[in-house]
């Protein structure tokens, strides 16, 4: 098998466990913060493991760069908060759906780092996006729980926008599974002191589910596509992350027995199509540039 062939392989299979990461704020019953802590602490001792066992470097390249993994690891724990919380709010198919605005998120972001302004084409990708959204909300009340998910999703979108543009500028050095080393750790570190369920009172069935969220659908898929990522291109890697809410959906459905209704189904596609077309028109620019 070719390396690219390869590579695609473990592209499709990384994207198949991101998307697999919502059914565990169904599968585990704990509160997305208690997930999030113990889910990052297990990943940040994969990685370490991972990283030493490659003999790969573990301390960063320089002072000033431990502030911004600081920075980037409380972005990231909040992204992984908000993220359980809509799933478990509005439903994993809906959840992921409102996560992935992000890639519309960051076009509008990027200017304010760039100092430049969002282009026609972005606003209406925008509009398309905003009337996916609207075809999600069930009701303008944020005492429904459908409704807060979808905030909480979008939310969640927006902090992983964030993160994605802090760290492809000031961390870029750092392949995936080094710089996830230290989000994951920070991560933990910063929301453990407001776990409302201690280590002994987990059960032992979500500690082992504890366990497949951290190690295989964490590290394991970080790792997969950071690999992909030396023979594959950006415009591949970003199109096909794209299917991520189709994976969730579909895991969801085989699963948990969720059916998306044809609010959730139209609204999706819409916003999935918007995110196709940003990710394909920013791997364009920069394949240009």
């Amino acid at each position: 098998m070719q390396q690219n062939q390869q590579s695609l392989i473990f592209l499709h299979i990384a994207v198949l466990m991101f998307g697999g990461t919502a059914l565990f704020s169904k599968l585990i019953s704990l509160s997305a913060l208690d997930i999030t802590v113990y889910r990052t602490a297990i990943a940040f001792a994969t990685l370490w493991l991972l990283l030493t066992l490659q003999r790969k470097a573990i301390l960063l390249n320089r002072g000033k760069d431990y502030l911004i993994a600081l920075l980037l690891g409380a972005v990231v724990g909040l992204h992984w908060v908000t993220y359980f919380a809509g799933m478990q709010l509005a439903g994993v198919a809906t959840g992921i759906i409102a996560f992935f605005t992000y890639p519309v998120i960051t076009v509008f972001l990027e200017p304010l780092f760039a100092k430049s302004k969002p282009q026609r084409k972005d606003i209406i990708s925008a509009a398309v996006v905003i009337t996916g959204i609207y075809l999600l909300v069930p009701e303008a009340n944020l005492g429904n729980d459908v409704t807060l998910g979808i905030l909480s999703g979008v939310v969640s979108g927006a902090l992983f926008a964030l993160r994605n543009i802090l760290q492809k500028r000031y961390f870029a050095t750092y392949s995936g599974p080094h710089a996830m080393l230290y989000q994951t750790c920070i991560a933990a570190l910063l929301l453990a002191g407001f776990v409302s369920a201690p280590p002994s009172q987990v059960e032992s069935h979500n500690w082992q589910l504890l366990l497949l969220a951290g190690v295989v659908f964490t590290a394991l898929p970080h790792a997969l596509f950071a690999h992909a990522l030396r023979h594959l291109s950006a415009t591949t890697a970003g199109l096909i992350s794209c299917l991520q809410p189709l994976y969730g959906t579909l895991l969801a459905f085989m699963l948990l027995a969720e059916r998306p209704n044809w609010q959730t189904l139209v609204g999706g596609l819409l916003v999935v199509s918007a995110a196709l077309y940003e990710t394909w028109s920013i791997a364009r620019k920069t394949a240009k540039s």
